[in-house]
């Protein structure tokens, strides 16, 4: 197997990783926000009416934040990869010289030997030097530019996802039952949701999941309690 298809598959590899892990810290943030939310009004009412409501209003409101915020900041990135894409372009119509004077450099302070390097980059320049400057330079792979809708839909669909559960859990078991059916519930997905991404970033699962699963519970132990409050204060 050759380096060049090792570091497309690696490439490959990293690309789908961060789309995993993206989709999980998404459907996390779902549980967490709408069960926060639901847990919040329950301490206030049980209609089961009202806490449909209040839990779709979370649920369409967080998906479409999510999806807004990503589709804003992946477009931005893919601007700013564009205008860099660019300008190589034009340095090398420009000025090829400097440029694979630049990528022999570049390739050398990754440990090739001066002549290594040299013969690198001129065979690099003349099969591709755009995608080889992209690559070495500024680390961008022109071919895989990530699509701003791509990741609005991806963002949507987690939250969504992970908003569910606590939604489903809070309006279809019985008024005396749907508390804590929905607490146990909610921390187990959120330990699930940490350990999954603790292994996704090789790190140990067991901080993570405790800290997830912590920081779950404390948000639903606030809004309870103010829900509480304001439901006896009769506001």
């Amino acid at each position: 197997m050759t380096e060049a298809h090792d570091e497309a598959h690696g490439g490959g590899l990293g690309t789908r990783l961060n789309w995993l892990r993206a989709a999980v810290l998404g459907a996390n943030d779902g549980i967490v926000s709408t069960a926060g939310l639901v847990v919040g009004v329950a301490g206030a009412t049980s209609e089961r009416s009202t806490l449909l409501t209040a839990g779709l209003a979370g649920l369409l409101a967080g998906s479409m934040s999510m999806a807004a915020g990503e589709y804003v900041s992946v477009s931005t990135q893919r601007d700013s990869e564009r205008a860099a894409l660019a300008q190589e372009r034009r340095e090398l119509r420009e000025q090829p010289e400097a440029e694979l004077a630049e990528l022999t450099e570049l390739l050398a302070r990754r440990g090739l030997s001066p002549d290594v390097a040299a013969e690198a980059a001129v065979q690099l320049t003349e099969r591709d030097a755009l995608r080889a400057h992209a690559r070495v330079e500024l680390g961008i792979n022109p071919d895989e530019l990530t699509n701003p809708w791509h990741a609005a839909a991806a963002s949507f669909l987690a939250f969504t996802a992970g908003a569910l559960l606590p939604l489903l859990a809070i309006v279809l078991p019985p008024a005396g039952a749907r508390l804590w059916i929905t607490v146990v519930s909610v921390l187990a997905a959120l330990a699930l949701t940490g350990w999954s991404s603790a292994r996704l970033g090789a790190a140990p699962p067991a901080r993570a999941v405790l800290r997830n699963v912590a920081g779950g519970a404390l948000a639903m132990a606030v809004t309870h309690a103010a829900g509480s409050l304001l439901g006896a204060a009769g506001v």
